[in-house]
């Protein structure tokens, strides 16, 4: 009898193209993210720092090099190759962590940063509830996320799609972010779309 599979997909999946990553995402990145990054680091505020996603580290140039800085990732490969790009900056604290299982207390972080992050993780809305729960009351969320859009036609496309870029990509293209944000409990503070209305700046506070 085939044993069954009990691991994390998602972990499985990033894991496997950890390698290939930053190379997958290079034109996106030089053309569009930068400028998008940019725009976000721009509502940092000084304080404790929770990156949720870090990935292979793109984000961690754009850190004012006195930040305390906890940076985690479902997968261990991914956090293996963020850690060579911490030359410029303090080195931030690393931890392997899934999203919907924070093990930080309550309200330890002024600022958590969140890029393309809740469109693969497997419970959106838990993940949600513990970025609320460890963010002081005080504190922000700053997203950049990629959303299902308004327009009828490319709503329908998305979604007959996202099962096929799940699969080969591991994000799904189809999520309302914006909306589970508010479910979580966030009070939206700013929403901008970048890129048309798919691609959204959100800061949420608790």
């Amino acid at each position: 009898m085939k044993k069954k599979n009990t691991g994390n997909p998602e972990k499985e999946r990033y894991s496997r193209i950890a390698p290939f990553f930053d190379l997958m995402e290079f034109l996106p990145e030089k053309l569009t993210m930068v400028r998008w990054r940019k725009e976000l680091f721009s509502y940092l505020k000084p304080g404790q720092t929770l990156e949720l996603g870090v990935g292979t580290g793109k984000n961690l140039p754009y850190y004012p090099p006195e930040t305390p800085l906890v940076a985690v990732d479902i997968s261990r490969r991914m956090i293996d190759i963020a850690r060579k790009k911490t030359l410029s900056i303090p080195r931030p604290a690393f931890a392997v962590m899934n999203a919907e299982e924070l093990t930080f207390l309550d309200h330890s972080f002024e600022n958590v940063v969140v890029t393309f992050v809740f469109c693969s993780v497997s419970d959106p809305l838990q993940g949600l509830r513990e970025l609320r729960r460890v963010v002081q009351p005080d504190g922000q969320v700053l997203f950049l996320e990629h959303v299902l859009p308004g327009n009828p036609f490319l709503k329908f496309l998305f979604n007959a799609l996202n099962p096929l870029v799940v699969r080969i990509f591991g994000a799904n293209i189809n999520r309302r972010t914006v909306q589970n944000i508010t479910r979580a409990g966030f009070s939206v503070e700013k929403e901008m779309n970048l890129g048309g209305d798919i691609v959204k700046l959100i800061v949420a506070r608790p």
